[in-house]
């Protein structure tokens, strides 16, 4: 049946120990006589490290956060939004397969939030859905395959996933998909995913946001007004 509720639910399962370390010895290292261990060991001083990390991500030197590794639990998301989603490079995937998985009865789906608000549409999508179903179980019944019968499931279908990813891919994620423009569903996976990891590395806030935060400008055709535009301000210049 559809899910009643349409957030995704996204779950921080593994990620380093000490990162903000870490982090400080790979920048260090580039500029330090010392052995990368040797500054790892001596180093406590947290706002000494957040400097120059700040200093040298703003300076654009993002192999330093590669280091870093992160893997999520993501489930209750659609097939819509996970094909958004593996577009992004440098990611790894581990998706529930609709190979190798049969449904049984009514199969799991996402409402998008604009045809949940009009109810008369809603209850149409949810017939749909269920004729949808009722064919791909008569698919499986007539001994069709399900990587065969999945050919009826649609975008709308809920799947679950885990994703690994390096900082510094998950950095540029975060700027591009937490934009407004972004579309509903990845923007509040997306955010779930930064929340989670913030909450225990608190440093990385500022990192884990909006382009048009880090940059101040926005870059995109369409603006969404929150910050000048670039080619507003090309044309003052």
């Amino acid at each position: 049946m559809g899910n009643n509720d349409n957030k995704p639910v996204v779950h921080l399962i593994s990620k380093p120990e000490n990162m903000l370390k870490t982090v400080y010895t790979a920048c260090r290292t580039c500029y330090s006589a010392n052995s990368p261990y040797d500054i790892y060991k001596d180093i406590d001083d947290e706002a000494k490290m957040l400097t120059l990390i700040e200093r040298v991500i703003s300076s654009g030197h993002y192999s330093t956060i590669e280091h870093i590794q992160v893997s999520f639990a993501i489930s209750n998301v659609s097939r819509a939004c996970t094909h958004q989603l593996v577009r992004h490079r440098h990611m790894s995937f581990s998706q529930k397969s609709q190979r190798y998985v049969k449904e049984k009865g009514q199969f799991d789906y996402l409402i998008p939030p604009t045809i949940e608000k009009n109810p008369e549409l809603k209850e149409k999508f949810k017939n749909f859905m269920g004729d949808i179903s009722k064919f791909y179980m008569e698919l499986t019944e007539a001994g069709i395959p399900a990587e065969d019968a999945r050919a009826v499931l649609p975008n709308a279908t809920a799947t679950s996933m885990v994703a690994s990813l390096n900082l510094r891919e998950l950095i540029h994620i975060a700027n591009l998909r937490l934009c407004t423009r972004a579309q509903y569903e990845i923007r509040t996976m997306v955010k779930l995913m930064c929340e989670a990891l913030v909450t225990e590395e608190p440093w990385l806030k500022p990192y884990l946001v909006p382009k048009c935060e880090r940059y101040g400008f926005c870059d995109e055709d369409k603006s969404c007004g929150k910050k000048p535009s670039l080619n507003d301000l090309k044309a003052a210049n």
